[in-house]
């Protein structure tokens, strides 16, 4: 892989750490501005609506620049919303930063992937897409338990900062490792001229595709699936399994481990063999939430299955990214922001959902249940989807001919 794809995964990292932070900071958040614990959770949702609205906006808005100039403007953003957010006493106002904030995120996820996947070349997708979200599971190794121990130590307010500041050597890296010239240019995928880009009308029309509407469709499903839980992890781990306060990083930190390695994994797989992996993965998913919904008060199974899940997500949730990319072919700057909406409305559906069962006082194994769901939900509809593609494909059965039998109207002969 390019050297310059590992620098914006460190990008992906700081952002990274920035979305799945609230997932330990919940608490926090919510008894220093006065709000409930599931109102604080629609921050997460907050960022993943401004997310889904903001790739598809954010990445026709750098179709007028070169790919360097677009991502340090989306990457300073969201720095000066963090900032903004350290110091704020609002909970508005905190609001209000994440979603400007999932919108400078937006932008520059949805211009990195496909930067990635155009200098890794037109047939490691996969590879290039996990490369780049290595800085996401890197940030739930790291970045996430790092900030809930310095909401613990310090105050949630702390690990804002700490956000910011992993910004600035991430824009000292890109404006010095990724080529300035214009999306069009930038790799082995290189397609010509500017004016030799298709319109943005002619890129929208790719959602045609029942393939490329279907793999979005999936990963919002999976993706819900995942934040559900996520979002929702510290009371699980605190009120239900029985654990202390300190033990939320290390459970977070195994969530991370285990989606280092999913990514990791799937990247070897992903060009080669998809559909296995989504199948296998996605059955595996199923049972996975199922299990840790019934055995969460147990903390063995709990510690097993959280490392297990972000393993098991995080490679099923990159395989999907990474088909987007291929069915998206003919839209080769809107791809990438296709990839980061679908996976955000997820991002919003999961913990609207997990909220909602929590406020209807269905106790904090619910949204576990609920992404056991979202998981049935996306088997069945990929499952509906396989069968109907092989009937469409299958050769016409053959129709016996029995013409010289000597027999009136072709009946078949006698035994």
């Amino acid at each position: 892989m390019p050297f310059a794809i590992h620098l914006l995964g460190l990008a992906v990292f700081a952002q990274g750490t920035s979305e799945f932070m609230l997932s330990g900071l919940v608490s926090g958040i919510a008894g220093d501005l006065g709000v409930s614990i599931p109102a604080a959770g629609h921050l997460t949702s907050a960022f993943a609506v401004g997310m889904v609205v903001g790739a598809p906006l954010m990445a026709i808005l750098s179709r007028r620049f070169s790919r360097r100039g677009a991502l340090l403007a989306f990457l300073v953003t969201f720095l000066a919303v963090h900032v903004t957010g350290a110091l704020t006493t609002s909970f508005a106002v905190l609001l209000a930063t994440r979603v400007v904030g999932a919108l400078a995120n937006a932008g520059f996820l949805a211009v990195a992937l496909i930067t990635a996947a155009d200098l890794a070349g037109p047939h490691a997708k996969g590879r290039a897409t996990s490369a780049l979200l290595g800085g996401v599971t890197v940030a739930c190794v790291a970045g996430v338990p790092a900030g809930a121990l310095l909401g613990e130590v310090w105050g949630w307010r702390s690990a804002f900062w700490a956000v910011a500041l992993l910004s600035l050597p991430a824009l000292a890296a890109i404006a010095w490792a990724v080529p300035a010239g214009p999306p069009d240019s930038v790799g082995p995928d290189a397609a010509g001229p500017d004016d030799a880009r298709p319109s943005v009308l002619g890129e929208l029309r790719a959602l045609r595709s029942p393939r490329l509407r279907l793999t979005l469709l999936l990963g919002a499903l999976v993706n819900g699936a995942t934040f559900c839980t996520f979002t929702y992890l510290e009371p699980l781990v605190t009120r239900v399994t029985g654990l202390g306060s300190g033990w939320v990083p290390v459970v977070l930190a195994l969530f991370g481990i285990g989606s280092f390695a999913g990514v990791s994994l799937a990247g070897r797989v992903a060009d080669v063999r998809p559909l296995p992996l989504l199948v296998g993965g996605s059955c595996a998913l199923l049972g996975g939430w199922a299990l840790f919904a019934v055995t969460a008060a147990h903390p063995a199974a709990t510690v097993v299955l959280v490392l297990v899940l972000g393993a098991l997500s995080f490679g099923v949730g990159a395989t999907l990214i990474s088909q987007v990319l291929y069915a998206a072919s003919e839209a080769p700057t809107l791809a990438g922001g296709f990839a980061t909406a679908a996976f955000n409305v997820g991002g919003a559906l999961g913990p609207w959902c997990g909220g909602l069962v929590l406020s209807a006082g269905l106790g904090h194994r619910a949204p576990v249940w609920v992404s056991a769901l979202l998981v049935g939900v996306a088997l069945a509809v990929g499952g509906t989807a396989l069968a109907r593609r092989r009937r469409a494909t299958a050769p016409a059965p053959s129709v016996p001919s029995f013409r010289g039998s000597g027999r009136c109207g072709g009946a078949p002969p006698r035994p």
